[in-house]
């Protein structure tokens, strides 16, 4: 048994994609799938002659906009390896999305436009990458259209995401003249050829000084190549395996996602040197990969991956052992022990049942209201895994039923959706009103939307000027109950029936903890 654990875990690559909105993250996914022969056609995302969208933008809503609003999972085999992709949403306002993706990975593909450079969102997910030491690749995109000097960008990438960088492919020119790519890594010369359906041609040379080089880009090219080569090996350091696994260095790619150009030079050096399933950190202890006893966390719950039966499916990363279906699992939290009849594997929407999947896999379990975010599954020992944050809303909004027939179809949709973690549900207990509360305005359009055409349910947004809700907790009973006397119309329960502070400006949370000294406010759930 062990061995084959062993083989599997070392042919697995688990990683998210992550970029700023429109840096060309869903059409790179795509291309990717493309070479794992898991698509057969790209779709044109932004192409309204092509019917056809991104093969991972699978929600209505997504396919309106253009922009990915839920984490897609998607596994296909790339020669030897398995391929575990998570294509993330770029969009600020689901970052929190994101976030929880990101512990569910053992590397990351970072997306950057080359007209744009790194941007804001870039640089609040490496961040969370390097709180976690998470090994980083970034990939350059867009040289077909104009942008800046490349390195310009390689200076930029350091400053702003604080990392070492290392190119291991270079452009040969850029924009309208963009030439193609000469091959660091593995010293070969890539033509480019605009084209979104097909792979292009590879010219064979023994090194950059090869006439060939000429022949194919043209002299004064082919000049340029070899001086910013020469320019590179003595800026930069060799590359470093090593430093990379550690998240110390960031290794670069050039190329253009959309015309299919210096994505497969990315993907066959990601295989080579990304890392297998890593050991992930528990509450009690370390958990090793290769263990022999089964153990994941749920780090996503999506409601409705099928509009026609209303089921949500809790996506586990398995982290050790090997899962089986129909074996009984203990689900800690609740304790009960579970067999899972149907546990599902991605490729964007479409979804095969499997019978057994191993670490650095990604799960999907039919779930009928067992699971919350975060919840460990395991062979029977009690595991909690950390790190999966769930994040103070930083707007507020009253949620009012505008049909009052259909109330039962209202209470079903937000119980579900509020499960998957877009949102969260305060409910005032001075006045009963239900408040959603979210990081960002744009959630408040998709659960509006997915309420009315998931679950028929019609509901209008009141205005609420709210600065912070807060969880509040304390050891001195009196001065608990003392506080929500004071404060009554300002109390609210969550989902999980604890109580919630909600203040509506810096001032009065301020004043209310110097006033109560013996009540501790926490600004995130985990506590």
């Amino acid at each position: 048994m062990s061995q084959q654990l062993n083989d599997e875990i070392a042919r697995r690559r688990t990683f998210a994609i992550i970029s700023h909105p429109d840096a060309g993250k869903t059409t790179l996914t795509e291309k990717l799938l493309l070479y794992g022969g898991a698509i057969h056609v790209a779709g044109a995302v932004k192409s309204n002659k092509i019917k056809k969208t991104a093969t991972s933008d699978w929600m209505e809503i997504e396919k309106q906009r253009g922009i990915s609003v839920a984490t897609s999972v998607m596994g296909f085999d790339y020669g030897d390896y398995k391929i575990n992709i998570l294509d993330t949403p770029g969009h600020q306002d689901f970052a929190e999305d994101t976030y929880r993706t990101l512990t569910a990975v053992d590397s990351v593909i970072i997306v950057v436009d080359v007209a744009k450079g790194v941007e804001q969102q870039t640089r609040k997910l490496m961040e969370v990458c390097r709180m976690r030491n998470t090994p980083v690749i970034i990939f350059v995109n867009k040289l077909d259209r104009e942008g800046r000097d490349p390195f310009e960008i390689l200076d930029e990438l350091e400053a702003e995401l604080k990392i070492a960088v290392r190119p291991l492919s270079w452009p040969i020119n850029i924009g309208q003249k963009f030439k193609g790519v000469y091959n660091i890594y593995e010293q070969s010369l890539d033509l480019f050829t605009p084209n979104k359906q097909k792979v292009t041609e590879r010219v064979e040379i023994d090194n950059v000084e090869d006439p060939r080089v000429d022949e194919a880009v043209g002299e004064s090219d082919a000049t340029k190549l070899r001086e910013d080569l020469e320019l590179i090996e003595g800026v930069y350091p060799e590359f470093d395996p090593e430093q990379y696994l550690a998240g110390e260095l960031a290794p670069v790619f050039f190329g253009s996602a959309l015309n299919t150009f210096g994505v497969k030079e990315l993907l066959d050096c990601f295989v080579k040197i990304a890392p297998s399933p890593k050991p992930v950190d528990a509450e009690e202890r370390t958990i090793k990969p290769q263990e022999e006893q089964f153990s994941g966390f749920v780090f996503k719950i999506h409601a409705n991956m099928d509009p026609n039966h209303r089921s949500c499916i809790a996506f586990v990363k398995i982290c050790s052992g090997k899962f089986e279906r129909n074996a009984p699992y203990k689900h800690i939290r609740t304790g009960k022990t579970l067999k899972f009849a149907a546990p599902t594997a991605f490729m964007a929407q479409k979804k095969n049942i499997v019978d057994e999947a191993f670490p650095g896999d990604i799960v999907g379990i039919p779930d009928t209201g067992n699971f919350k975010i975060g919840d460990s599954v395991t062979s029977g020992e009690a595991i909690h895994f950390k790190g999966l944050p769930s994040f103070s809303p930083e707007m507020f909004k009253y949620i009012e039923n505008t049909d009052p027939m259909k109330s039962k179809q209202l209470e079903k949709g937000i119980q579900q959706l509020m499960d998957e973690g877009v949102a969260q549900l305060f409910v005032n207990q001075f006045n009963g009103r239900k408040i959603i509360g979210t990081v960002g305005q744009l959630q408040f359009e998709v659960i509006q939307y997915r309420l009315l055409h998931e679950y028929g349910a019609q509901c209008r947004w009141e205005p609420l000027s709210m600065y912070k809700a807060c969880w509040i907790e304390s050891d001195d009973a009196e001065a608990l109950n003392a506080f929500k006397k004071r404060k009554h119309q300002f109390m609210a329960v969550d989902r999980d029936g604890r109580d919630v502070f909600m203040a509506d400006s810096n001032y009065v949370l301020q004043m209310a903890q110097n006033d109560f000294p013996a009540i501790k406010f926490h600004f995130t759930s985990e506590f």
